[in-house]
């Protein structure tokens, strides 16, 4: 049996998902039903293969809701529908920073999404460190990752490193140091979307955002 487990960069599937709407012209594939989306590639890591866990890496960009009113609530919402099919989630968060305008040289603040790309490669560690699966899917094109697969590849050769690149977002260097390696395509996002209502286990029912 080929235990399967996904690693999501969330911020980087979400840009992503963003770029297939306007390739698409659509309104928007938002509504993503990750876990599906992750199961309709199993069959490329063999017929033993089954899914393991999908862990899901973002952060709630709190900062940006007062410009769009809700923002962080729809987040929230996904987050758990994501959790009704049994994705782990893992929140990391915005710093912000103050950086100088080299026109006007006045001070400005921006915020920087952070600690994302550490908890991943930690935990692509922690899974095959405690032999919790036999394959890491990284569902992501950020080349910050780079050298935690280089260093796991050393230390558990026998184990399998695969990335799943979201649309648009195909990364040649990853591409080169993975045992395996496939694009989404845009109608992929449009084929796994949850339904417009998506009841939790609790009974609670999270509608489909407006513009999603």
């Amino acid at each position: 049996m080929n235990r399967v487990s996904f690693l999501i960069d969330g911020f980087n599937l979400y840009h992503s998902v963003k770029g297939a709407a306007r390739q698409l012209n659509v309104k928007s594939v938002k509504w993503l039903n990750i876990s599906s989306l992750c199961s309709s590639y199993l069959y490329l890591f063999g017929k033993d293969a089954v899914l393991k866990e999908i862990h899901y890496f973002s952060a709630l960009a709190r900062h940006l809701d007062k410009y769009d009113p809700g923002k962080v609530q729809r987040h929230e919402d996904f987050i758990k529908c994501l959790q009704s099919t049994s994705i782990k989630i893992e929140l990391a968060s915005f710093k912000r920073k103050m950086i100088k305008c080299p026109f006007c040289h006045r001070a400005i603040t921006r915020y920087e999404e952070k600690e994302t790309d550490v908890a991943i490669s930690v935990r692509l560690f922690e899974l095959f460190h405690l032999d919790l699966c036999d394959t890491v899917v990284l569902m992501t094109g950020d080349t910050d990752v780079v050298p935690a697969i280089q260093l796991v590849k050393n230390l558990f050769p026998e184990k399998i490193i695969g990335c799943a690149f979201p649309f648009n977002r195909k990364n040649y260097k990853i591409s080169q140091i993975v045992d395996q390696h496939f694009k989404i395509s845009s109608k992929q996002y449009v084929n796994h979307q949850f339904p417009n209502s998506v009841k939790l286990v609790d009974g609670t029912v999270i509608n489909k955002p407006d513009n999603w």
